[in-house]
């Protein structure tokens, strides 16, 4: 809103200088580029995000398996959860030593890390493999994908926007100075007859 009233104010005033009405102008500019465009790069971000992460997600879902562990013996205790894309962060888990069975058919035995709140040899857990039985990372939830693209169409149009206002900020701290420039040289004109008898003071 100031920039308009800055450009209706100059509009007829006649100590109206050419900085001031570039400087309204860049203003106006500015504010339409962050409540238009960044805006619209925001979602335009946020909608290639989520097609990228949709997409990953798709892929994990075919080439990740949830098979069921079994509980050798209990080796060591970890916390917090290290995964972040599958727990809360306040997860104590455990490592122990478990066999499984490859979607293949081959079997397996290694570390594991697991939720469970006392292992026991025999319990049984679940843990997600690739199709020859190495362990992955759960598959990406499709919900947290959405969660992903959304913080980074945000993301995106807050930095256009503090972009934009970096720029404007950059504009008129040019235009200050060459203002102050043109002060000092008009002062250097007129200052030194200031006082002196038949110069109009």
């Amino acid at each position: 809103m100031q920039a308009v009233s800055g450009l209706w104010r100059w509009r007829g005033n006649p100590l109206r200088r050419t900085t001031d009405l570039v400087e309204s102008w860049v203003a106006l500019t500015a504010l339409l580029l962050c409540l238009v465009a960044a805006p619209v790069i925001g979602a335009f971000t946020g909608a290639a995000t989520e097609d990228a992460l949709q997409r990953s997600v798709r892929q994990q879902r075919l080439s990740r398996y949830a098979v069921t562990a079994t509980v050798v013996e209990e080796l060591t205790r970890l916390s917090p959860d290290p995964d972040p894309e599958i727990s809360t962060g306040r997860e104590l888990r455990h490592r122990v030593l478990a066999d499984w069975t490859a979607p293949d058919g081959t079997r397996h035995r290694g570390p594991v890390s697991t939720t469970l709140k006392s292992p026991r040899p025999g319990d049984r857990f679940r843990v997600w493999t690739d199709r020859r039985g190495h362990l992955v990372t759960a598959p990406l939830d499709s919900a947290a994908a959405t969660s992903h693209a959304v913080l980074a169409g945000l993301g995106t149009a807050m930095l256009t926007a503090a972009a934009v206002e970096g720029l404007r900020r950059l504009i008129v701290w040019r235009l200050t100075r060459r203002r102050y420039a043109r002060w000092d040289q008009a002062w250097e004109r007129t200052g030194g007859d200031w006082g002196r008898t038949g110069t109009g003071s």
